[in-house]
């Protein structure tokens, strides 16, 4: 079993297509738990998606927030503490095999699962303590070292940072490395994972945190769907107002709407622009 945390701004499309990836590509059972932060684009479609997910068992939960119950701060860096918190409360939190952090513009690929839960097993067995997060390469991490071979089809490097557009992290996440401090997050749009980086090179001492697969995970479809933490920030100082219609892309919406999951994926999938993204 996995938990998934998956954050949502605006953009409903794209995370149809998200959540549709997760439905068609998973092998291994999972909860999905949806933080929809601040929307403010298709506000009673979102809720009539949601909805139908809810009642037909597909969601195991569902949060919509806004600018007071996220205090201000990052919103996902305010809904990732929610679904930490909320995490550390479950009697049966070891039970999983690991817990997925998910932006809603991540498409995963076939058995993306599958690939992370051999990735993990071989850590676990090779006593690799200090790796407290798996992703894909190049995925944003630096200061790569010598190639890991984990099976004859798998193999990745450790090293640090990395975008946590998706990370897969153990289950005792929160407890080791903790949450992120909320008071130094008001007002910004962005450096969740900046902050997370400190808490991860300060839990593992300086050594390397992240394993970064060789495999394609995940594919990047921001440069597509519009990205919501840029637009913010290259819009900061400007009127709320003026900001918020900068976020809701509607010729984005319109084009990856129209768009079947198959029609779509096998476009991503053969983009190279995208596959070499992130």
């Amino acid at each position: 079993m996995i938990k998934i945390f998956l954050t949502v701004r605006n953009r409903l499309a794209i995370t149809k297509k998200c959540i549709k990836a997760i439905q068609e590509h998973s092998t291994m059972p999972y909860q999905l738990y949806v933080y929809n932060n601040q929307t403010n684009y298709k506000i009673e479609e979102h809720f009539d998606y949601f909805s139908s997910l809810y009642s037909n068992g597909l969601v195991s939960q569902v949060t919509f927030n806004t600018n007071a119950s996220t205090f201000n701060a990052f919103s996902k860096a305010s809904s990732n503490n929610m679904f930490g918190l909320m995490h550390q409360q479950d009697p049966e939190k070891k039970k999983y095999t690991f817990l997925l952090m998910l932006d809603n513009d991540i498409i995963v690929t076939p058995e993306w699962d599958q690939i992370l839960a051999s990735a993990w097993k071989y850590v676990r067995k090779n006593s690799l303590n200090d790796i407290k997060v798996i992703g894909q390469s190049p995925g944003g991490v630096k200061q790569k070292n010598a190639i890991i071979n984990i099976n004859d089809k798998l193999s990745g490097r450790t090293g640090k940072l990395g975008g946590s557009g998706l990370w897969s992290v153990r289950t005792n996440f929160f407890d080791d490395v903790g949450t992120l401090d909320l008071t130094k997050l008001v007002g910004f749009d962005k450096k969740h994972d900046q902050h997370y980086w400190r808490l991860l090179e300060r839990s593992t001492n300086g050594k390397p945190y992240i394993l970064a697969l060789n495999q394609k995970l995940g594919i990047h479809c921001g440069k597509m769907a519009g990205s919501v933490c840029n637009r913010l920030t290259s819009a900061k100082g400007h009127p709320e107002g003026q900001k918020l219609e900068l976020i809701k892309f509607a010729k984005a919406e319109d084009r990856i709407d129209n768009l079947s999951f198959d029609e779509f994926f096998k476009l991503i999938h053969n983009d190279n622009a995208l596959l070499a993204d992130w």
